[in-house]
């Protein structure tokens, strides 16, 4: 069992062996796709330019050519930038130099974190504002529709410096409004604001509320985020939120910024409209629509006229996947939570053969400032399906009238949800390789000293016994980097490889607590195998207790921690693991397969 265990630590601890090679990622957006034709494409360009590829693969959609070197890298992704144009996104990397048949037996490296692998870092800020300006559009719409269910007369709902204005005619509408709307929530402050015959209802909202908004943006913001990166491939991403209205993004092993930007995507939403089929094409080609109405650019060419009222927004979206319907043809199924499978059911029932469009909008930095000091962002808006309503549609339905390519690409983008509000970059690192490299160096370094040092501290004082202890050490070490390499969550930080360093020492703390004990018991003129039994049975329980409240501070640190905290947390959980099952389990095999059952006057201890 000793022997099976250690054998696949050592298994999934070999493709560190390997190292990285430089790589190009390619990436499809806005609507191409990543095909067998792409790879043969960038694979003949790179050939006619004189680069040398050593593999190219197609891996979850998206094409990674690895190359020699760094020199290499750099000219071969400007020269399949150019090539393919932009719909596609092509950005620098490190991939695992891990064999294809160590890759197929499920081993791979160990995930570097920023700090080792370089990479890129974001500050990314929330426009609250934006977030704000969207509920309040939303109540606008609630306002309107429940005064209508109620048959409660207005005269309009717009949004004034006071707050949100509902303005009646009479004072009776106007106080069975009031009354209406404050029993439906807490939500919003209800004043009356009437001037003469001027009966107008101020609604605002409480400060509790605007918290909440706040709070729900941004972390609606970090999980939409994390679902696009992770969707476009990036290996072992960190997001995370930091104070009130900002999150923290690093994407490790992408070198370049820029590129970094495209794969994180622009800050996009998502929103559902009817199209106005009354509208006149050429005369909307011109900007002259009904006031109900605007007219949006479609990513496949022409223009679309759309209704101004949204029916639903992609944060609602909890599901999107490309099939086929029963002819063949590509389509997008789509599920809601249960509040935009109710809003949807209500909006779509009245529209059934009526055209509906995704609306798709992109925030842009412009590259200038606020008088605030906030980014200024340029907005741009594209439709980028049109589907006619078959039924009354809920939670589930479906949205056709794509190609392939379309549908795929609408269901990432419907998948990686809607952000609520833009955010900006606020600040943004690249951390070179050669800097992570440097401190893998160091920390192999620190590593080798350490383990130098208890292996020959640990031969002299303990003999034979202390060989053996060596030797488990050593497994432990191996196991450590293989249990590591396995977690697929699991990153290793620069804190990552002191808690490493640190277990190195932690390690042989059992096998000195035996040793001692055994000792001990020779002393006190045990026979040598009585004085073996003792020993590992009276330490254990002490073993046992320094490293179970150690590990539970290890766990506190991983759960409360972040980042490199949270790195050194979990190397040092595992090490403690293993070496608990080195120093007890291992270490007990051996010796009772060198003096077990053995008539033994003398130990080497």
């Amino acid at each position: 069992m000793v022997m099976l265990v250690i054998a696949v630590g050592a298994f999934y601890a070999i493709p560190n062996l390997y190292g990285e090679d430089h790589a190009v990622q390619v990436v499809a957006t806005r609507g191409a796709e990543v095909t067998t034709s792409t790879l043969t494409s960038v694979n003949g360009i790179l050939e006619s330019k004189g680069i040398a590829v050593k593999r190219a693969e197609l891996e979850d959609g998206q094409l990674v050519v690895r190359v020699q070197d760094a020199e290499q890298q750099l000219l071969a992704r400007e020269v399949i930038a150019e090539s393919l144009g932009d719909k596609y996104s092509v950005a620098l990397n490190l991939a695992p130099a891990t064999p294809e048949w160590l890759e197929a037996m499920g081993g791979t490296p160990m995930k570097l974190g920023l700090d080792l692998r370089g990479g890129v870092h974001f500050l990314m800020e929330v426009d609250m504002g934006e977030a704000i300006r969207k509920m309040e559009e939303a109540k606008i719409a609630d306002f309107r529709s429940q005064l209508r269910e109620q048959k409660i007369r207005y005269a309009g709902v717009r949004k004034t410096a006071k707050g949100l204005e509902i303005k009646f005619r009479d004072a009776e509408n106007l106080s069975k409004a009031e009354r209406y709307l404050k029993s439906l929530s807490n939500e919003m402050v209800f004043t009356d604001g009437s001037v003469g015959d001027n009966y107008a209802l101020y609604a605002s909202m409480s400060d509790d509320y605007l918290r909440q908004i706040k709070e729900e943006a941004l972390q609606q913001n970090i999980t939409t985020i994390r679902n696009r990166v992770n969707e476009l491939g990036v290996a072992e991403p960190v997001v995370q939120r930091q104070g009130a209205e900002r999150i923290i993004v690093q994407l490790p092993g992408v070198q370049d910024t820029a590129r970094a930007k495209e794969i994180l995507g622009a800050t996009a939403s998502i929103e559902f409209r009817m199209v106005d089929q009354n509208a006149d094409q050429a005369a909307a080609a011109n900007g002259r629509v009904s006031a109900s109405s605007e007219v949006f650019p479609r990513r496949s060419g022409g223009i679309a006229v759309l209704k101004k009222e949204v029916m639903l927004t992609g944060d609602h979206i909890t599901g999107a996947q490309p099939s086929f319907d029963e002819y063949s043809r590509p389509q997008v199924s789509i599920n809601l939570d249960a509040k935009g499978g109710n809003i949807f059911s209500n909006v779509t029932k009245d529209n059934i053969g009526n055209p509906m469009a995704t609306l798709f909008i992109e925030y842009k930095d412009s590259g200038q400032r606020n008088p605030d000091g906030t980014v200024k962002m340029t907005k741009i808006e594209e439709v980028i399906s049109v589907a006619t309503i078959q039924a009354r549609l809920g939670r589930n339905f479906v949205i056709n009238g794509l190609d392939h390519a379309e549908a795929q690409s609408l269901a990432l983008l419907l998948r990686a949800g809607a952000l609520i509000a833009p955010v900006t970059i606020v600040e943004e690192r690249t951390i070179g390789p050669s800097l992570g490299k440097e401190n893998i160096e160091n920390g192999k370094l620190a590593m080798i000293w350490g383990m130098v040092v208890v292996l020959i501290f640990m031969l002299i004082y303990y003999r034979a016994f202390g060989v053996i202890a060596n030797l488990a050490l050593t497994a432990n070490l191996v196991m450590v980097v293989g249990v590591m390499s396995m977690i697929p969550g699991a990153v290793l930080t620069l804190p990552g490889i002191a808690g490493m360093v640190l277990t190195v020492g932690m390690a042989v703390d059992g096998n000195v607590l035996i040793f001692e004990r055994i000792r001990e018991e020779l002393l006190a003129g045990r026979s040598v195998q009585q004085a073996i039994h003792e020993g590992y049975a009276n330490a254990f329980s002490t073993i046992a207790d320094a490293n179970i409240t150690t590990f539970m501070t290890a766990l506190i640190l991983f759960a409360v921690g972040t980042g490199a905290v949270k790195g050194f947390a979990v190397t040092l959980m595992i090490g403690i693991a293993t070496s608990m099952f080195t120093s007890i389990v291992g270490t007990r095999v051996i010796v009772n397969l060198m003096w077990g059952g053995k008539r033994v006057k003398k130990l080497s201890i």
